[in-house]
């Protein structure tokens, strides 16, 4: 499958073949798109600004490329309008979506879906009626098929001195697709960011409050600056707001943190670009299960004694704002995940709104304080410690798990199985770390269950995440007329029966074909290597598999050799040494 794909890819990037040419017209309907133009205003005023829309809404599992660097031929998606008396800019593409491209085993940009493309344009001097045509081309592809594509759209324009443009079909560019103003990571625009993130950054810290660490222990803390104001209400809000304002400054603290963060490896290392880099969003993702473990109670994150003994010890409004800070620094045992992920969040958000976030972060959890401290009588109406602050807890750790999930996505789809086989190899070291010992536990069995999760982590780390090594067989995808052909000119053929979804198989190829022995002497003996890819129940290899060799299940390899008439067929994982053995039968080829 991927030597066919790879050869449609070829001759449709470079012969033009498997090509869409489209004569104009304002709404094209095509094998796999739909594209439509469309005007800002019609009809439009001399001397005015407006634009085009070009809407793309293209069948599924089909995209463009966005790339000219990482597309054949450098058959990105392009747009060229023209227009008499037109002035035209520059055109405004989304923001691309990533794509992993088993062709060339990597990631490329691609736009998919629905989108569109913006281009503004100013009008001239002339009064009368005109036509603007916007051409389109680029190499369009689908999982298995790719199409050299060339639109053309035409739509007609009057210049009028008496159009009204004060009502457009669509907002102006730069506010409806990425641009200066839109976040490179989230791909969400900084007002919009504003408008979600901020107010949902308030009702977090006012949940902050519902964890089991804060709950039980917030009325004794009211009533405590409640009873040292002693009949003045003043005095009562003033202790409030003092206690607020030491929560707070943890929280600014929490803030100069991420500001370092941003400003040492934000800028340095590009922080947002990371999360299109795999690796880093697998490291993301499973962080996320291990802060999703801390909620579920798997291990904790305690505080040392002499912090903890601090508490209560000062008196007055400054007592007070050591109290608060104290109180937020005591609070994360149970929100050190919580804060966790709001700090590696705030890396990827421009430097005033995450501050503003975390911050915001803060006021949440010290409002409660204020006001209770203002109205003490709500604190005989507030719910009572209970086992919903634990149901509370793990639901939040059920999110941690959706959100490392969703990082997956940025994942190669091959690797996924590799990490989720990790992530539960990981959540049993984890498990191991937290509920294995405890305060008590000698220190000696302590470290050794310690060290044995860390190493455990430490190699199936390597087994499951490793990257793709470089192969070092030159495999040829399954076809049949290839092998029929090099039987008739007598060349040796090995044929590995394979799946995606066959464990023994990997087995196979770490055990024996990632071995440079046996990947000499096939190059050496001139051996044509064929993968015989059975993922697939009506794949070519699958129905091969059963019709021609009679096999029924896999890992075999199946070896067909000059001079035999029967094949040999080596059947599971353990067939090195009797494979070298073939092997070395076989005659060196001639340089």
């Amino acid at each position: 499958m991927r030597r066919r794909y790879s050869i449609i890819l070829a001759i449709a990037a470079a012969a033009g073949l498997f090509s869409v040419s489209v004569f104009a017209a304002e709404k094209i309907k095509g094998d796999f798109a739909e594209i439509e133009l469309l005007f800002q205003h019609s009809p439009v005023a001399p001397g005015s600004s407006s634009a085009v829309q070009i809407k793309f809404d293209l069948e599924k599992d089909w995209h463009f490329y966005a790339d000219k660097d990482t597309t054949p031929q450098g058959m990105s998606l392009k747009i060229r309008p023209t227009g008499t008396g037109l002035t035209f800019g520059e055109p405004v593409f989304p923001k691309p979506t990533l794509y992993f491209d088993k062709v060339t085993n990597k990631e490329v940009r691609v736009y998919s879906g629905n989108f569109s493309v913006f281009i503004p344009f100013t009008v001239g001097s002339e009064i009368g009626s005109g036509e603007i045509k916007v051409a389109i081309s680029g190499l369009a592809c689908s999982k298995d098929l790719c199409s050299k594509a060339d639109y053309e759209l035409s739509k007609k324009i009057e210049v009028s001195k008496a159009a009204k443009m004060d009502v457009p079909v669509f907002k102006e560019p730069r506010q409806s697709v990425g641009g200066a103003n839109q976040n490179p990571t989230t791909g969400v625009g900084a007002n919009q960011t504003k408008h979600i993130v901020l107010p949902l950054a308030v009702l977090a810290g006012l949940l902050l409050n519902v964890m089991p660490c804060v709950w039980p222990i917030l009325p004794i803390i009211v009533t405590r600056l409640v009873q040292q104001a002693g009949q003045s209400r003043a005095k009562s809000v003033a202790f409030g707001t003092a206690f607020a304002v030491g929560i707070i400054l943890f929280f600014v603290a929490l803030a100069i943190v991420s500001i370092v963060l941003k400003l040492g490896f934000g800028m340095i290392f590009q922080w947002g670009d990371q999360f299109r880099n795999p690796a880093f969003v697998t490291g993301m993702a499973l962080l996320m299960v291990v802060l999703a473990l801390y909620m579920f109670g798997l291990f904790t994150f305690g505080l040392p004694s002499s912090v903890s003994s601090q508490s209560g010890q000062q008196s007055g409004l400054i007592g007070a704002v050591s109290m608060g800070f104290l109180a937020a620094v005591l609070s994360t045992p149970c929100s050190f995940a919580l804060l966790t992920s709001v700090l590696i969040w705030a890396q990827t958000q421009p430097i005033v709104i995450a501050t503003v976030t975390i911050l915001l972060i803060g006021i949440g959890m010290a409002l409660p304080y204020v006001v209770l401290t203002s109205i003490p009588g709500l604190l005989e109406k507030m719910p009572k410690p209970g086992k919903w602050m634990e149901h509370f807890k793990y639901a939040a750790g059920f999110i941690l798990l959706g959100i490392g999930i969703k990082l997956l996505e940025a994942t190669p789809a091959e690797r996924i199985i590799s990490v989720l086989y990790y992530a539960v190899v990981l959540s049993v070291c984890v498990w191991m770390w937290g509920g294995w010992v405890g305060y008590s536990t000698p220190k000696a069995k302590k470290v050794t269950v310690r060290l044995a999760a860390v190493v455990l982590a430490v190699v199936f780390g390597f087994v499951l995440l490793a990257g793709p090594k470089t192969e070092l067989i030159d495999w040829q995808g399954y076809d049949t007329g290839v092998i029929e052909s090099a039987k008739q000119m007598n060349k040796p053929v090995l044929i590995k029966f394979t799946a995606d979804w066959c464990f023994s198989c990997k087995v196979l190829d770490k055990t024996v074909y990632s071995k440079e022995e046996v990947a000499e002497l096939i190059k050496n003996k001139g051996v044509i290597a064929i993968k015989a890819d059975t993922t697939q129940l009506d794949w070519p290899a699958t129905i091969g598999l059963k019709e021609i060799y009679g096999e029924p299940s896999i890992p075999v390899t199946v070896l067909l050799l000059p001079g035999e008439s029967e094949p040999v067929k080596l059947r599971g994982n353990m067939i090195k040494a009797k494979l070298i053995e073939h092997l070395q039968s076989l005659q060196d080829v001639k340089e």
